[in-house]
């Protein structure tokens, strides 16, 4: 039977034997064995440009309502269960947000608004490279932020599953020097980063090495493969009431959870949702925007609730490749704008504030007239988070070629 080094630490075992009196082969077990403790991070991409100022609104802000004037979500003091739900006097979440309001009033849950890439790229598929890869306007960067994060957190034994991406490939934000892999779920997975490695051919790889040290390496990665095969997706029980939403974005939050109870040595976990460009019929409080938040809300309410006490080593954060007109169309719809907002969430977050310095909305402060303007570059967030909650030290690295000057950090994460 494995000892999991939770259970023989939590025993007291290394304080009575000593670890240089303890067999070599149960030094080894705890040595290699993921440590539950270790700082987890859970990375969301909304792809299709969020409505940022339709889901963290200025309700205290006029200009917001005479550019929307059929979308706008009410004020707080309209009462009911049609207007925003204040956060301080000046944001209000749309009400199909509602379970984020006691993760804010908790401290659980920090907001970022009027945050994004300074690259003025309105492409889709431009905007998500560019901050996928931490490199707004550069083209050429072929690996990913995270991925250079990991690199920079080196381990000699990394779990296969220290860095999994939730879905049927590995985004650019995890390709890189850095083991990825990439599962659709956890019944089915497929491992990315090598051309030798393909579904089915896994084990036969491994099996092949004549270099021992690359055999031992590779028998550790199927045994934490076994151990996947193992788990019962189907018969998962959430803990604390935690009921996730059905449908994939749900089934995906659920599976992260799954995988970070079982520890098997997952640090970093990626998921996107998408339906987010809602040119047309985007709709205020109902809608379908109202839609894909309520989702949004329950899943990221649920995956807290389950994860419960071990929130304390987790950080949840969400991006979206750039924010929408700040007026409505002609179609009750917005277009691609600029400015955006994000949610950041967990045990070591200051919470219960929105961080943002305000650029307004008044025609002369919009950005090229026609969007909320960017006052806090994305990656000055990730960076504070990959400092202060993983551990990175050089973020030169991880982001070149911007100023990552901790002192400019918004200081979201408790020191």
């Amino acid at each position: 039977m494995k000892i999991s080094r939770r259970v023989f630490l939590k025993s007291g075992g290394v304080a009575m034997i000593g670890m240089s009196a303890m067999p070599a082969f149960l030094q080894r077990a705890i040595a290699e064995t993921p440590a539950p403790n270790k700082k987890k991070l859970v990375v969301l991409f909304q792809r299709g440009a969020m409505d940022g100022l339709n889901v963290v609104v200025p309700f205290a802000e006029p200009n917001y309502y005479r550019l929307r004037p059929t979308i706008a979500i009410p004020q707080p003091t309209s009462g009911g269960q049609e207007a925003a739900i204040d956060l301080d006097g000046f944001f209000g979440l749309h009400p199909s947000l509602q379970p984020f309001e006691q993760l804010f009033h908790s401290g659980q849950l920090a907001i970022v608004q009027a945050v994004g890439s300074p690259d003025p790229s309105r492409s889709h598929f431009d905007a998500q490279d560019f901050m996928e890869s931490g490199t707004p306007g550069v083209r050429s960067t072929d690996d990913g932020w995270l991925n250079r994060s990991l690199q920079g957190l080196r381990e000699e034994k990394a779990s296969a599953f220290r860095a999994v991406a939730f879905g049927p490939y590995l985004p650019l934000t995890l390709r890189g020097s850095a083991s990825a892999i990439a599962i659709p779920d956890l019944k089915q997975f497929r491992l990315f980063g090598n051309p030798q490695v393909t579904e089915g051919g896994f084990e036969a790889m491994y099996a092949q090495t004549v270099d021992q040290a690359l055999h031992g390496v590779g028998q550790e990665t199927f045994e934490a493969v076994d151990s996947l095969k193992k788990l019962d997706p189907d018969n998962y029980q959430s803990e604390n009431g935690a009921q996730y939403p059905n449908g994939k974005f749900g089934k995906s939050l659920q599976e992260i959870a799954e995988l970070l109870k079982a520890d098997l040595g997952m640090e970093v976990a990626f998921l996107d949702s998408s339906g987010w460009d809602n040119h047309v019929n985007e709709g205020g409080v109902q809608g379908q925007l109202a839609n894909l938040l309520r989702d949004l809300g329950q899943g990221i309410a649920a995956f807290h609730q389950d994860m419960g006490d071990r929130m304390e080593d987790v950080v949840f954060v969400s991006m979206s490749e750039f924010g929408r007109t700040a007026h409505e169309n002609g179609n009750r719809g917005t277009d691609h704008g600029h400015a955006n907002c994000m949610f950041v969430m967990g045990g070591a977050v200051k919470g219960g504030k929105v961080y943002t310095q305000w650029p307004g909305m008044n025609d002369g402060q919009l950005y090229q007239d026609r969007d909320l303007a960017v006052t806090t570059d994305f990656r000055s967030v990730l960076g504070e988070i990959v400092t202060k909650h993983l551990g990175g030290r050089d973020l030169s690295a991880v982001f070149p070629g911007f100023d990552n000057d901790p002192r400019k950090f918004l200081n979201i994460l408790k020191s």
